[in-house]
């Protein structure tokens, strides 16, 4: 039913409010909806922020975004974790009203006693809501003012108009016919679940020695020697180490290398066939040690300040004990035997999906032994589950999973591994999914990564988070095996500045680009299905890495604000289709919990980001920055000062320019830049000791 005074078309709005919207603390975003009225008196309206405890936020005036558009809207920012709510509330406005027509009528002689008297009498009323100590008096004073006969008319109306009185009622208005919109939700998560880096890496590699490096005996490496490796993750910056499955590996139809149909006696199999005689998924491989020896490699994790999730992969291999403990969970062919799992013309011979619609009571059971693992796991450290194809088990399952477990642990995190049609990925991050796999491997133009990211940072944002991977242990794509280390650089620039969350598998930073064959993204000689130790140090010594540069990143992303949010994300005019530039910017400090190089992190942050889409050629180009974009960068005053330029920083090289609305950059791998690429910060007072550039 619409209201007294019409308020339609709130945004955000998830599902009409069945799920809610997803912000976390500190993170700003603007709440919308088209207000009106009948006639031409003056209304108003606000948005009502309340916490998980129902305490009333700050008053948060709107604003008309666009003149004549009916279209209003203000920023809100929470500020703690826990279940929010917000609603409009929009209002006749009786002194703005009275002012518009004292102006016209006071001037024109037309019932000037009258009007001022009408005036007085709003003033009063309106100042019975006004505190004491935020200016009532002087609102009681306008009062006086205007029934004042000894003053002249023009300084009577001038009382009421002063910026100091107008002020005082913006922020304790006289409202009339209010009219409010029921509370909506609002799902305010911790950091983690927004913004982070990602590194994964298969523990039996790490430590792993080869039979034809040990007189022929295969020797996997462990959660011991894996946390040997955590120092270096940690050195890069990543917040997040996340592991494949670590559960014992089927031996029926077991993988060889290269996803070879047979394997050999020492043949390690793939971590996602889970389950053997040796346990299923509430166990730990035994090649990998311990229960005991995997806590141990969370607490390593979290005493470098990274955090350990786990994949979830809810699947079974032939030898799973689920098969003879519990046949109602799986579809039997009319042969007695089980399917195997397909995404035709992929097979899958090691893997046996679940079946949720054999009866109503296997899909209650499911649901009960899916929340116990994830509670078993969760009391051995873990708080982020990566999940394996859930867009193959119904979308209400993981409603009622991940909503009966954020109830009691709301800081428990879910990844959704879902390279799949929109519809479903945008369903699972509705139905409780804090972050998603997205495109982002497949978008390379500059076109396709506009388009793109104008969606995600859209009103999807609202509650769908991206997890940017430059790469996976499935994906290697054709521009990474074509175009070499300029390629990796550029890729991770992108990824790590475009999207909050981003993440890499481990080789990413030595530039691994072998497929298995051409037109394929598989890699050669797979780590799903055979151990890949790697000589990390030699790789350092000798110079083939691009750790620096994603240490470099990653310590940039923890201390820009900006690059910690989506919604800001803005595009700006380049004339040259294979450079793109883009810039975020952020009002609000953001500080990360735990983490100590954070001394100097700006209340206000602009970053604007200029790559390469081509960058084994040099490219030239203009960037325009446009009388908005220099104002939400909050330059407006310095340039009405007559400056005509500001200074930027690139984090990248540590080079000063100076910028204006036309820029020339010039962006080629090699030379002192880590990437062709350029990482821009505003910096308030230029630096006469840093190197100077006449253009980047």
């Amino acid at each position: 039913m619409i209201g007294r005074i019409p308020v339609l078309d709130v945004r955000p709005l998830v599902d009409c409010g069945r799920h809610p919207a997803k912000a976390v603390p500190g993170e700003t975003f603007q709440v919308s909806a088209t207000v009106f009225r009948e006639g031409h008196e003056a209304l108003g309206a606000n948005v009502v922020l309340r916490d998980a405890t129902g305490r009333r936020g700050p008053w948060t005036p709107m604003r008309e975004l666009a003149p004549g558009t009916d279209r209003w809207g203000a920023d809100i920012t929470p500020d703690s974790e826990g279940r929010w709510t917000y609603s409009i509330e929009a209002w006749s406005d009786p002194v703005t009203t009275w002012r518009r027509q004292a102006k016209l009528k006071i001037p024109a002689g037309t019932d000037t006693e009258v009007v001022l008297e009408e005036g007085a009498v709003l003033h009063e009323r309106a100042a019975a809501g006004v505190p004491r100590s935020e200016g009532r008096d002087g609102v009681l004073a306008v009062a006086d003012a205007l029934r004042s006969r000894s003053r002249g008319v023009a300084a009577r109306l001038a009382a009421a108009l002063t910026p100091q009185v107008t002020a005082v009622l913006d922020r304790y208005p006289l409202r009339e016919l209010v009219t409010s919109t029921r509370p909506l939700p609002l799902q305010v998560e911790r950091e983690r679940a927004q913004f982070g880096s990602w590194y994964e890496l298969f523990p039996r590699s790490e430590g792993a020695v080869l039979g034809s490096e040990n007189g022929g005996s295969t020797v996997p490496g462990t959660f011991r020697t894996a946390a040997e490796r955590l120092e270096a993750v940690a050195a890069m910056g990543f917040d997040v180490v996340y592991l494949p499955p670590v559960h014992p590996i089927g031996d029926a139809f077991r993988k060889g290398p290269n996803n070879a149909l047979s394997a050999g006696p020492h043949d390690v199999g793939s971590p996602w066939a889970v389950g053997s005689a040796a346990g299923g998924h509430d166990a730990v491989h035994p090649d990998l040690g311990t229960v005991e020896d995997f806590e141990y490699f969370v607490e390593r994790a979290r005493s470098l300040g990274m955090e350990i999730a786990l994949d979830f992969a809810l699947q079974c291999s032939p030898d799973h004990p689920w098969i003879k403990e519990h046949p109602e969970w799986f579809r039997h062919r009319p042969d007695g035997t089980i399917a195997h799992a397909e995404n035709p013309p992929k097979k899958y011979q090691d893997i046996v999906p679940l079946a949720f619609d054999t009866d109503p009571s296997a899909y209650a059971s499911l649901v009960r032994e899916t929340l116990r693992l994830l509670r078993l796991w969760m009391a051995r450290g873990v708080r982020i589950f990566r999940v394996d194809n859930p867009h193959t088990k119904p979308v209400g399952f993981w409603e009622k999973v991940i909503g009966d477990i954020n109830r009691s642990d709301p800081d428990v995190v879910f990844l959704a591994e879902a390279f799949t049609r929109p519809a479903m990925m945008h369903t699972l991050a509705k139905a409780g999914f804090q972050q998603s796999y997205t495109y982002f491997t497949w978008r390379n133009t500059k076109q396709e990564l506009t388009e793109y990211l104008t969606e995600l940072s859209g009103e999807a944002a609202a509650y769908m988070r991206p997890n940017f991977f430059v790469n996976t242990p499935d994906i290697l794509h054709a521009s990474l095996q074509e175009g070499g280390r300029p390629v990796f650089e550029t890729r991770a620039v992108l990824a790590a500045t475009l999207s909050p969350s981003w993440g890499m598998y481990a080789g990413y930073e030595l530039c691994e680009a072998k497929a298995v064959r051409p037109g394929s993204e598989e890699y050669l000689d797979s780590e799903k299905y055979q151990l890949r130790p790697r000589d990390w140090a030699g790789a350092e010594e000798s110079g083939r890495t691009i750790s620096p540069l994603i240490g470099q990143l990653n310590r940039l992303r923890r201390n820009r604000p900006a690059l910690r949010g989506l919604r800001s994300l803005t595009f700006h005019h380049c004339d040259n289709q294979q450079v793109i530039a883009f810039s975020k910017h952020s009002a609000q400090p953001a500080r990360q919990p735990g983490r100590t190089e954070q001394q100097d992190i700006p209340e206000s942050d602009t970053v604007i980001v200029v790559v390469s889409l081509d960058p084994n050629r040099a490219q030239e180009a203009t960037v325009t920055l446009s009388e908005d974009d220099l104002r939400r960068f909050g330059l407006t005053a310095a340039q009405a000062g007559g400056r005509e330029t500001f200074p930027v920083r690139d984090e990248l090289t540590g080079r000063t320019y100076d910028w204006s609305t036309k820029n020339y950059v010039r962006l080629a791998s090699g030379g002192d830049s880590p990437a062709a690429a350029h990482i821009l910060t505003l910096r308030p007072d230029d630096d006469p000791t840093d190197p100077k550039g006449t253009h980047p």
